[in-house]
């Protein structure tokens, strides 16, 4: 049995001993150094750029243009952004490649002797710019006077919009009993993954341009490169080392591109020398995407006995200067923002916008937590409103089995919210008071705690989200198995491209092999993450690594099996596992299939507010979600502890400053992730496992599902506490301290 287990983590020894090699650390003989230069500009026309200082620059080699891109474009879901902004530009592209509309547009690539050769050079750089008028926010977006796309041909900066028409409004508002209306502003939060990114590009041995760098999808990085570059993918090779964390933050390209062009003109040059590169902290928080500034209106009626009559939802997505993937987020977002609830009559039009700021992009629970926040908010103002348990009231009103959701299909199997919500409540003793007393806590080191001034609240929230993609984006996910041995099977060797991003998945994959080949867990040797040995997993994302990777696996394991039977050593066995087909919604209604799986979860929180500072201390989170079947129980709880102090973060302790198109805290002493002393003092998690069907061994996905309630469940318990709603985020002492005053 080597499933349902706490098996040791197949990285953790060399990991703890530092043997482990991340991108920074990979040194390669002879290899050269690089500068990724960045616009420095938000929003301008780049007139002319001189190269010849940098070029005569002691030790400097090369620099890279945009003249060296045959295809100037790329993008995940949408190819808008160009690979460098510069001119004479000679390649395919819809893109206007001499115009900087992110302070983080990159121009150009130094590649120099030393690192410090390359900065040398990157200073020398000549650069003219024509400023444009900028597009910072929301506001002046949606006004309209300046175009960040003009060449688009749209004559607004909205360029993607959804809808849900379900029902009769007006019949909802004339059965509600009570009518409750909240605004939600969200911020932008950095990943801050414990690596900045980093990269070593080279020719391997079969001439492939190789690039060694940390991303999420090793298959999509070689598609863009190839792109880019105008060659065969097969001519281009990705390979993944250990991973400093990426929670979504890796899924776009970084320096996969652009490292691929430097050794690409190098090798016509005759220069076969690899390049490396790797970013500071601060080149890391301005230079990649951020999650997604948005602002949601809901209004929402229920009866007085609590049923649900009406919902009505408005959502706005900042995606900054490209989409990456913010067309993908705003689904999320627009299906979270009615929440996983029964209601007759719905309408919600949710839109993503265009500005002159940091890009939105790929992070943990990708648009669901914007739209939770406004969702049960609204369900936890319909409670004090109406006087009723805010469990009671999600109880009565949540999906449940068999439940069409509000895309008009039917939800698949199983949907267990309610047992969720219950085991929640149930573990966080949700039916018995908080003491009211309690010890206090010290805002200041040098001041003793004054409980007199302190009070406690406990809020509520849950919460539901994909596994896998969406809206009719195509869906696979290979894997590769080999059977050694002579009458039994004495090896396993698996081949994966899945990515290890910090979340155990590839210690699970070896699980989930040994259990179906019937060996133990050292009898799996694995190669990862490189797309010359393994076929297209998809992207660590989605929380489908484990659904999806353990379904390819499962399949390949049973075709190599047949082989075995017929007498093949070693058996091969390789399989491309395709779950259900999923659809776009309609642009009308809403209407569509628009995912084959889904996550469920609840979170309890109680807090204590210091009335005179406004500083908050998150007491303790229960949280409650299903995963179908915990493989390694272990690391799911590591999951939900980590979720939670993320998600803590981005409720009360991050904030990002910026202003007209640029960041003004770029590095960690000034942007506040939570440390030890301020994350939650306590963390429960209660793992449910009702099997989906569907899972491989039932496995349901779990990574991002904590994130989701956090924020709505602190602002809930903080209204508990001081009967004041705080509907913006972070929720900072300045914040909670003004909204106490305004009260």
């Amino acid at each position: 049995m080597t499933v349902g287990v706490s098996a040791q983590r197949s990285d953790a020894p060399d990991k703890v001993t530092g043997a482990t090699l991340y991108p920074a650390d990979l040194r390669r003989v002879d290899a050269l150094s690089a500068k990724v230069v960045f616009s420095n500009r938000p929003h301008a026309r780049m007139v002319a750029m001189d190269v010849s200082a940098t070029l005569d620059t002691p030790g400097v080699v090369e620099v890279v243009t945009a003249a060296d891109v045959p295809v100037n474009e790329y993008g995940l879901t949408l190819s808008d952004q160009p690979v460098l902004v510069g001119l004479g530009a000679t390649g395919r592209s819809n893109v206007p490649s001499d115009v900087s509309r992110w302070e983080a547009d990159q121009i150009a690539v130094v590649v120099a002797e030393t690192r410090q050769a390359a900065d040398e050079g990157a200073k020398r750089l000549r650069v003219e710019w024509e400023d444009l008028p900028l597009v910072p926010d929301l506001d002046a977006a949606l006004s309209g006077s300046v175009l960040v796309h003009p060449e688009n041909g749209n004559e607004t900066n909205i360029y993607h919009q959804l809808k849900y028409r379900v029902g009769d409004m007006e019949e909802g508002w004339r059965a509600a009993d009570v009518v409750v209306e909240g605004t939600y502003v969200l911020p932008h939060q950095e990943h801050a993954y414990l690596q900045p990114e980093a990269a070593v590009a080279y020719l391997d041995h079969s001439d492939r341009i190789t690039v060694e760098i940390a991303g999420q999808w090793t298959h999509e990085d070689r598609a863009q490169i190839a792109h880019s570059l105008d060659v065969d993918p097969e001519d281009i090779r990705v390979i993944y080392p250990a991973i400093g964390g990426a929670f979504g933050g890796r899924e776009d390209m970084s320096l996969q591109i652009v490292l691929a062009l430097a050794v690409r003109k190098l090798a016509r040059r005759g220069i076969r020398r690899p390049v490396r590169t790797v970013w500071t902290r601060e080149e890391s928080i301005i230079g990649h995407h951020k999650r997604h500034r948005a602002v949601l209106h809901a209004r929402w009626g229920a009866t007085r006995d609590g049923l649900l009559t009406a919902v009505e939802s408005e959502g706005w997505l900042d995606a900054g200067a490209y989409n990456y993937t913010s067309n993908k987020v705003l689904g999320n977002m627009h299906v979270c923002s009615v929440g996983p609830y029964r209601a007759p009559n719905i309408q919600a039009d949710s839109r993503v916008v265009y500005t002159h700021s940091v890009p939105g992009g790929a992070f943990r629970g990708f648009g669901a937590p914007q739209g939770a926040l406004a969702a049960e908010g609204q369900m936890n103002r319909l409670a004090a409103e109406l006087g009723m348990d805010p469990v009671a009231l999600r109880l009565l009103n949540c999906y449940r089995e068999g439940d069409t959701g509000a895309w008009g299909e039917t939800i698949p199997s199983v949907v267990s919210l309610p047992e969720v919500i219950e085991a929640c409540a149930d573990r966080a003793d949700w039916d018995k008071p908080l003491e009211a007393e309690t010890a206090g806590f010290s805002v200041f080191r040098s001041v003793p705690p004054d409980a007199s001034r302190q009070r406690r609240g406990r809020g509520f929230a849950c919460g539901f989200k994909n596994i896998g993609f969406s809206f009719g984006f195509p869906e696979r996910c290979v894997a590769g198995i080999e059977l050694w041995g002579d009458d039994e099977v004495e090896r396993v060797v698996l081949y994966h491209a899945g990515a290890e991003v910090g979340q155990g998945a590839h210690t699970v994959f070896r699980q989930i092999a040994a259990e179906a080949a019937g060996v133990g867990l050292d009898a799996v040797e694995a190669h990862f993450s490189d797309t010359a040995t393994s076929g297209d997993a998809g992207s660590a994302s989605a929380s489908r690594m484990t659904w999806m990777g353990g379904n390819s696996i499962l399949g390949a394991v049973e075709e190599a099996q047949k082989r075995w039977i017929d007498g093949d050593r070693p058996a091969l066995g390789n399989f491309r596992f395709t779950p259900p087909p999923t659809e776009p919604m309609d642009p009308e209604t809403g209407a569509g299939d628009i995912n084959f799986a889904y996550g469920w979860m609840a979170e309890a929180v109680d807090v204590t507010v210091d009335v005179d500072t406004g500083h908050l201390k998150v007491e303790s989170v229960v949280c409650a979600v299903d995963v179908g079947k915990a493989l390694n129980p272990g690391l799911v709880k590591g999951q939900i502890e980590g979720a939670v102090a993320q998600a803590h973060g981005y409720a009360v302790t991050e904030q990002l400053l910026s202003k007209d198109g640029r960041i003004f805290n770029p590095n960690l002493s000034t942007y506040l992730m939570p440390g030890i002393g301020d994350i939650p003092r306590r963390v429960e998690s209660v793992i449910l496992e009702i099997p989906d069907p569907r899972g491989p061994l039932g496995v349901r996905g779990m990574a991002e599902m904590p994130v989701i309630p956090l924020a709505p469940a602190v602002s809930a318990a903080i209204y508990d506490a001081v009967g004041v709603w705080f509907d913006e985020l972070p929720l900072t002492p300045e914040h909670i301290s003004a909204g106490l005053r305004t009260a």
